[in-house]
């Protein structure tokens, strides 16, 4: 016999829980799939973001943040500390007890809000009066029926053309968060997200790492001089980056990977390392999901095919996240899923692309919203650029920590802010400001004027307003 709702959900990670939980406040009879185990086989809601991605990867950046800290610069504030110490097994027990605590957050969140949850992979069984009959294959086989289906399946890491992923020696993000000891020399391919900020804590705590990435620029969707700055701090700390490589073969063996790689000359190289981490992009996890069975429509990448308002081909039947169109972010899926939800009440959901921030979590943190310089000037937009660096911010020199700088750019006519870029401390912090000043077309001179509290980091983003006008008070 079918269990009955208004709305199923698949997938638990950050664009299908929320989406979940906004459906049952506005009065849906919601259920949701999800298929992640934890170690004893139980339910761990939350997907990639929760279990091998966001939340992982910053418990273990804290606590390798903590070992920089008492290793190289306690002395500096008159602390000795004696011969320091990393457990990795320990830090890496802290990180699976903060994993857990996120899945069994998301699980009372379900009982609180009334939404049926089912452990197991859900696909598509057919189309039936009135909508459609999903299959959750999981412990105990259970047949739904939802009026209207959000497909939140997320995405997989992608990995290199005949080298898979073993999660022994060559690593995705879910090996990389499972390393069990500093390995002496850790390899890198891809200088995106996942691998700066695995690369750092791996780094932090003595491994010897090289991160070979196959463009000639680094962080080529960053603001150009923000990645200047933030490359200089990281080949400052001892984090090798190569540029324009072209990676050939990668041989594993018992003890070890080599990668053999022509650099940005064209000279052959060989890279022998113990560890290999790939990370070069994801790829929309639609695999089991049986989109055939109803005539759900994918694209060339296995991505499902939206629209604007996340509405697939099939009536009833939306997606959302990284299976969808987009940047492959947690808080883009989460403001899909409430969206969705509220365009199902006829509401008027709100997803606004040009106001969704990017952080990467190394330090210095690199953070962003809106347009680079390079794209203001392929676009031919008249503007300004105001900048303004930590090393002149009083409260950074209290912390000790004054890399990088704010930097604002707007419209010369209007004013109206067009982007903010910030590598330096507590960036991912600091660039909230900015995502609601451009929400509600600020202009620099708005910011300029807004009082910040003395001393704080965010002082730095009015006199980086200030810059904008040539008018900055403390540079």
């Amino acid at each position: 016999m079918s269990k009955q709702f208004d709305v199923v959900v698949i997938g638990g990670g950050p664009g299908g829980y929320i989406a979940a939980i906004r459906a049952a406040q506005l009065g849906f009879q919601v259920a949701c799939i999800d298929e992640w185990k934890n170690e004893k086989g139980g339910p761990a809601p939350g997907g990639t973001c929760t279990n091998v991605g966001c939340i992982p990867s910053k418990a273990l950046l804290q606590s390798s943040e903590h070992f920089e800290h008492a290793t190289h610069h306690f002395a500096d504030h008159g602390i000795s500390t004696g011969t320091v110490k990393m457990d990795v097994a320990k830090m890496v027990a802290r990180k699976d007890a903060v994993v857990k605590q996120n899945n069994d957050g998301i699980l009372y969140l379900f009982k609180k809000n009334k939404v049926s949850f089912f452990h197991g992979r859900g696909s598509f069984v057919k189309a039936v009066d009135g909508g459609y009959e999903l299959k959750v294959a999981g412990a105990a086989e259970e047949t739904l029926v939802g009026k209207q289906v959000i497909v939140a399946t997320g995405s997989n890491a992608r990995a290199l053309p005949g080298v898979p992923f073993d999660e022994v020696n060559v690593l995705s993000n879910d090996g990389a968060l499972r390393i069990g000891a500093v390995p002496k020399k850790l390899g890198v391919i891809g200088s995106g997200v996942i691998g700066l900020e695995m690369g750092s804590v791996w780094r932090r705590l003595g491994a010897d790492v090289t991160v070979l990435e196959g463009l000639p620029t680094f962080l080529g969707a960053a603001d150009e001089q923000i990645a200047k700055e933030a490359k200089k701090a990281f080949d400052k700390q001892g984090l090798k980056i190569e540029l324009g490589v072209k990676v050939g073969d990668i041989k594993v063996g018992k003890k070890g990977v080599n990668v053999a790689y022509t650099n940005a000359k064209g000279e052959a190289q060989e890279l022998a390392v113990d560890k290999l981490i790939v990370s070069i992009g994801r790829v929309p996890n639609t695999i089991g999901l049986n989109a055939e069975a109803v005539g759900l429509q994918l694209d060339e990448r296995g991505a499902i095919v939206v629209d604007g308002d996340c509405k697939t081909n099939l009536p009833g039947v939306w997606a959302v996240g990284d299976v969808v169109r987009g940047p492959m972010l947690a808080h883009k899926a989460e403001e899909e899923g409430v969206a969705v939800a509220e365009r199902m009440a006829g509401q008027h959901g709100h997803v606004n692309f040009a106001t969704i921030p990017w952080v990467i979590y190394t330090s210095p943190e690199i953070a962003w919203v809106g347009r680079t310089e390079q794209q203001l000037k392929a676009d031919g937009v008249k503007y300004k650029a105001g900048t303004f660096p930590f090393l002149a911010n009083g409260r950074a020199r209290a912390l000790g920590d004054t890399t990088g700088m704010v930097k604002f750019l707007a419209d010369a006519t209007t004013d109206e802010i067009l982007g903010v870029h910030i590598v330096g401390p507590m960036a991912s912090e600091l660039i909230a400001e900015a995502v609601v000043a451009m929400e509600f077309k600020a202009s620099a001179e708005d910011i300029a004027r807004i009082c910040h509290a003395h001393p704080s980091l965010s002082e730095a983003t009015k006199e980086a307003a200030l810059a904008v006008d040539k008018r900055t008070l403390n540079f």
